[in-house]
């Protein structure tokens, strides 16, 4: 009965672990689109592997003055990890080097 209830307990544990780590996604490639309005921006870009467009929210302030100021532009190659479920970005970085 013990290890039923054991087995069950990690069950639940590991399918309620994999929920939380499922909610972020990773994209690599150009910037398609970009709007900054105030203290956000709204940003797509498109998957260099499926092809897909993505639109990614970034409030960061450092990203910000970066697409600002023109640093980060479309065209741009970047690596985006953000939440699935609001869109929000977490990692927002140029994947070229120096």
């Amino acid at each position: 009965m013990k290890k039923m209830i054991s087995v069950v307990v990690t069950a639940a544990f590991l399918s309620i672990s994999a929920l939380a780590f499922a909610a972020e996604q990773k994209v690599t490639g150009p910037i398609e689109k970009i709007d900054v309005q105030g203290a956000a921006a709204t940003v797509i870009v498109k998957d260099s592997k499926s092809g897909a467009k993505h639109e990614i929210v970034v409030k960061d302030q450092l990203t910000l003055d970066k697409l600002k100021d023109k640093r980060i532009v479309v065209g741009d190659e970047v690596r985006v990890k953000y939440e699935d479920t609001n869109k929000e970005s977490k990692l927002f970085r140029k994947t070229a080097g120096c």
